[in-house]
């Protein structure tokens, strides 16, 4: 369990006299099972964690056995609710003094039980951000987000990259939303819902008009419907063949991108099928050579045909 899933699972437990599973599944962003293994984390912790099953039942915590919620501000509980982002996100909002106010006020109102242990938030960092990535320009998360809060149209200036240059126009907000390191302004745009990468927003301005949002939609289900039509309108499945010589080599490349189609090894190596988020990216493909035999789709085929015949071209004697 994260730190950040910690405090944000036990503000709920504190708030309400009882939550369902489904709920805090719902509110963290996680599964039933994670949910229930971390209950039982909070069980072994020492934490008097019940559940009572049936309509007026669910999980409960005595009031003052937790955190000591009436210490903390309302802005700092509500940045307690900020679960999954990183202390560089955090700053990003503008958001990490705060935080870290609130979080020095829990660990202090929380007697350690078991001496020997030190807090979680002394032995784990988490940073969501991939690696090498780029210095963001473009509007900041911090500068954005009190208009986003104060629930009124934007009008802003969209460098889309399918576009000859920066587009006006007007959007109503969800809210802000970082996923694998980068931040994006989720937002409807005549009624129909966009993501929006800060670092693409040239400019922006509030508009003196609340915003639309459509009825029975948040920012979290926004989202969450974005990325999935997102993934399944960008993946292409490669089906190849490689070399055992270079399985984990490729394993470790692609990571949970690779699936072993059949474990057992064959005369001519291991049986896989990749995800690519594009076409362009089967260029993956390239440095591992005739180790990697790719069979389809014929599209994926052809532009790795294309991008050797292009690098061989350009080292060809002259």
């Amino acid at each position: 369990m994260t730190p950040d899933r910690f405090f944000a699972l036990m503000v709920l437990l504190e708030s309400r006299d009882a939550v369902t599973t489904q709920e805090l599944a719902a509110a963290l962003g996680v599964s039933l099972r994670t949910v229930t293994r971390d209950l039982n984390w909070l069980r072994d912790a020492g934490l008097p964690v019940t559940a009572q099953r049936g309509r007026l039942g669910g999980v409960t915590m005595p009031p003052g056995s937790g955190l000591d919620l009436a210490r903390l501000t309302p802005g700092e509980r509500d940045h307690l609710s900020l679960t999954g982002l990183d202390e560089r996100q955090r700053a990003e909002l503008d958001a990490s003094v705060e935080s870290r106010r609130a979080l020095a006020k829990v660990a202090a109102a929380r007697p350690r039980r078991v001496h020997e242990l030190l807090p979680l938030t002394d032995v784990v960092h988490v940073d969501s951000r991939p690696w090498r990535q780029a210095r963001a320009s473009g509007t900041t998360p911090a500068a954005l987000i009190g208009a986003v809060r104060r629930g009124r149209q934007l009008r802003i200036a969209y460098d889309s990259p399918r576009e000859p240059g920066p587009r006006d126009q007007v959007v109503d907000p969800y809210g802000l939303f970082a996923k694998a390191g980068v931040w994006y302004l989720v937002a409807d745009r005549a009624r129909v819902p966009r993501m929006y990468r800060l670092d693409r927003i040239t400019t922006w301005q509030e508009v003196d008009r609340p915003r639309r949002i459509r009825e029975n939609e948040t920012l979290a289900t926004v989202a969450a419907a974005l990325v999935d039509r997102w993934e399944h309108d960008h993946v292409t499945e490669v089906s190849a063949t490689i070399d055992r010589t270079q399985i984990e080599r490729a394993q470790r490349i692609f990571g949970l991108r690779l699936v072993l189609d059949d474990p057992d090894e064959s005369g001519t190596g291991h049986k896989v099928t990749i995800r690519f988020l594009h076409l362009e990216d089967v260029r993956a493909l390239l440095p591992f050579g005739s180790a990697v035999t790719v069979h389809g789709p014929a599209e994926a085929r052809d532009r790795l045909r294309a991008l050797a015949t292009e690098l061989a071209h350009h080292y060809a004697p002259v």
